[in-house]
């Protein structure tokens, strides 16, 4: 526009805007265009500041202090005045700044991110509650399950007919018993389940010195953990479409977690088991894998083209929503945080008729078969009869 403003005092306006395509009512509405910050002429039939100033003292008075503008309108030619517009009421509240939603309004609170971190084993645990399909339709039993998240262990599950807050007080309690965990040493997280936000729950931790922390609302990434581990234990190859009944999920369910826990070598904590990480075997496994490695390589070092083959490494740290400081500076190699898949679990209690309660703590389960029948008209005892028992490692002596 400013060449063709230049090129207009030379040839003229029309010359100008043909010879560079430029719409003559653009030019003219561009160059006569008034400066937008020149305050605008107050109109003719504006009321004066004294008739602006008694509009506002009728809103403000007692009668229409809670009234809409509109009602105070209608109010007035009642009576037989008329002072304004509605629309004009309207512009003198907002110049006034009080134009706004009267009524108490519900605002969403400021959910902060929950940023966890965990450097050992029972530090920051993990829990969540999944469906279990039965024998019939709409009929569910519920998984309760505590995922240790720096191992990967699991520290507790219970098998339950419905979700209960009193049940999950129970199984939280008997799993801090049974892993000895002191005061101010556990931040337990979960997603807002209706068990896990409940005043019991929340009492419980508080007791026992238990820090809480919760997903953000509707979050599906704030309890990865959980959501992984569940999606291991239903892609598991002998996981059923449905249960035939509440003890026969409950022996499935005793058979997965003692693999799960023995036997799965998991890629989050270097191919190592669960039980491994969270019972301090580590260095012990690495060192026996170093030794099997060297041989290797003594043997044929020509097969090893970058350099000596070295077991893989073990994370040092692991994290919740780590901070962007943290992801942008860790070892590209050592994953802070893997998701693989969630699921829940529960147990009956009391009147509840708990079926049973199993820590994953039990010296000796049963591995799952390669040839793991899925029939629910199967017995357990033909599922594992023949199977050999694997020994768990032990538990260090305590210190």
């Amino acid at each position: 526009m400013k060449a063709t403003e230049d090129l207009a005092k030379v040839v003229g306006i029309a010359a100008a805007c043909h010879a560079l395509e430029v719409s003559r009512a653009s030019f003219y509405r561009r160059t006569e265009q008034s400066d937008p910050s020149a305050p605008r002429s107050r109109p003719a039939r504006a009321l004066r500041e004294q008739e602006r100033q008694h509009v506002l003292d009728v809103l403000h008075s007692s009668r229409f202090v809670d009234k809409a503008p509109g009602q105070v309108h209608a109010a007035l030619l009642d009576e037989g005045q008329y002072v304004c517009s509605v629309r004009t009421m309207y512009r003198i509240l907002s110049t006034a700044q009080e134009l706004r939603e009267r009524r108490n309004q519900l605002r969403h609170p400021e959910y902060k991110k929950p940023e966890l971190l965990a450097t050992g084993p029972n530090q920051v645990w993990s829990w969540d509650i999944t469906k279990l399909l039965g024998p019939a339709k709409w009929t569910y039993y519920y998984l309760y399950v505590i995922l240790d998240i720096f191992s990967r262990y699991v520290v507790g599950w219970m098998l339950a007919s419905c979700e209960n807050a009193q049940l999950a007080q129970r199984l939280i309690r008997e799993t801090i018993d049974k892993q000895q965990v002191a005061a101010n040493q556990l931040v337990i997280h979960s997603d807002r389940g209706a068990a896990m936000k409940s005043h019991g729950v929340a009492q419980l931790l508080a007791t026992l010195g238990v820090t809480k922390s919760h997903s953000r609302p509707h979050v599906s990434n704030d309890n990865p953990f959980s959501e992984s581990q569940f999606k291991t234990l239903k892609y598991s190859p002998g996981f059923p479409d449905r249960f035939g009944s509440q003890q026969d999920a409950h022996a499935f369910c005793q058979v997965f977690f003692h693999w799960y826990n023995n036997h799965h070598y998991h890629a989050g904590i270097g191919m190592l088991t669960p039980a491994m990480v969270h019972y301090g075997h580590v260095e012990a496994v690495r060192d026996q894998r170093q030794r099997v490695l060297n041989a290797a390589y003594a043997a044929h070092p020509e097969r090893f083209v970058s350099k000596r083959p070295e077991p893989l490494p073990v994370p040092t740290e692991v994290w919740i929503n780590p901070p962007q400081s943290t992801l942008t500076s860790a070892n590209d190699n050592l994953p802070l945080i893997e998701t693989e898949g969630h699921e829940e679990r529960t147990t009956k209690e009391s009147g509840l008729r708990i079926s049973l309660l199993t820590s994953a703590n039990a010296p000796r389960r049963l591995l799952i078969p390669s040839n793991y029948d899925t029939s629910l008209n199967k017995e357990l005892t033909q599922i594992t009869s023949n199977r050999e028992e694997e020994p768990v490692l032990p538990r260090p002596s305590a210190t």
